[in-house]
């Protein structure tokens, strides 16, 4: 089975902070993880992120070897919040692709809120036939 791992430990890392900065009061930048869907079929996965409030300019997909990067930004709104539930202004997630998928190929889509991520399957080598030379 192909697998894209989350990098659990970070999460909890991000979790912890956001904690953190809101027991403490601060305005610090605050992360939240978003809430993530995996699909696989025979050519590839299909990854859904939930990132509301987050428009394609501030939204930075990377990849770096075999980890998958995920951060977005969500847009101000002016005024001064009076009540709020989700002290965040930042998604962040990380995740370990399996070497059997193809991180140069991905494919981002990111609709009303919805970032969908398209990780292809590797070619599989195929048997060949060697012709051996004549002296």
């Amino acid at each position: 089975m192909t697998t894209v791992m989350p990098q659990e430990a970070g999460a909890k890392e991000v979790a912890a902070k956001e904690v953190t900065a809101r027991s403490a009061g601060r305005a610090a930048a605050r992360s939240l993880l978003p809430r993530v869907d995996v699909t696989e079929d025979d050519q590839g996965l299909t990854l859904l992120a939930d990132l509301p409030g987050v428009p394609r300019d501030k939204l930075d997909i990377q990849i770096d070897g075999t980890t998958l990067k995920i951060e977005g930004e969500v847009a101000a709104f002016g005024g001064t919040p009076t009540h709020t539930e989700v002290a965040a202004d930042r998604y962040q997630r990380a995740f370990t692709l399996s070497p059997e998928l193809d991180g140069a190929g991905i494919v981002a889509e990111l609709t009303n809120g919805l970032l969908k991520l398209r990780i292809p399957k590797r070619e599989k080598p195929q048997p060949r036939r060697i012709d051996v030379a004549l002296d």
